[in-house]
């Protein structure tokens, strides 16, 4: 008689023990454009996750790849501890990589490759110094089934244009060619909001003193007129 013993169930781990990022320059432009990112989307049906896995093969606990930054849309807003494709039904529409001379081949090659053929609509190479995109930022749009450079620096399903801020992506909305801010530019935006809010209360209320007192003046006048035996209405209307 044969004895069947139950498989362990399979594990989809959320961590490898890595480092999020090589540099801190890396780390503060995925962190940053995740936000932006975020924070653009918050109205819509879609999820910003960042080096976080994202599993392709169900069953294949070990073909994982972790984005530094990936849109997916159609899918519950929210974080997750790991993305599996098969069981949220979709592939993510837009993904970052923060690159650099060190991991090269593997982001110009092996997931270019993969992501290809997952069919991610667009793909960003986005090297913070430099290293070896000499104008720091290329991206690829897939078009039968093939990636092919991105000439003019827009994304199709962001409907985002991006350009170079120093270390960072900088991201303009196609409909007003506003610029996503950043947490920083946010906070010194929304103090200067405050401050002109503030201003304007200030001058609203210095108005209301002023017509107060130009009140109280015209009391008087009319008072001393009456005093004169003088109607200050007939004067005045």
């Amino acid at each position: 008689m044969t004895t069947l013993w139950p498989q362990a169930a399979l594990t989809y781990p959320s961590s490898d023990g890595e480092p999020v990022a090589e540099t801190y320059a890396h780390l503060y432009a995925l962190l940053i454009t995740l936000e932006v990112l975020r924070q653009y989307l918050a109205e819509r049906r879609a999820t910003v996750l960042a080096n976080q896995f994202m599993y392709y093969a169900q069953g294949f606990p070990k073909l994982r790849v972790a984005p530094d930054v990936m849109v997916i849309f159609e899918v519950e807003p929210g974080g997750r501890d790991n993305y599996k494709i098969w069981e949220e039904g979709q592939v993510p529409a837009v993904i970052f990589e923060m690159t650099s001379a060190s991991t090269r081949r593997q982001d110009e090659v092996e997931k270019k490759t993969l992501y290809e053929g997952l069919g991610v609509q667009e793909y960003w190479l986005f090297d913070p110094k430099g290293e070896w995109i000499v104008e720091q930022l290329k991206g690829y749009r897939l078009r039968d089934e093939v990636y092919e450079p991105i000439a003019d620096r827009c994304s199709e399903p962001l409907g985002l244009r991006l350009e170079i801020d120093g270390g960072l992506i900088a991201f303009y909305r196609q409909d007003t060619g506003d610029k996503l801010l950043i947490p920083d530019e946010l906070a010194v935006a929304l103090r200067q909001e405050a401050l002109r809010r503030q201003q304007a209360e200030q001058q609203a209320a210095a108005a209301e003193r002023r017509a107060a007192v130009a009140e109280q003046e015209l009391e008087a006048l009319k008072t001393r007129l009456r005093d004169r035996g003088i109607d200050p209405d007939n004067l005045l209307g």
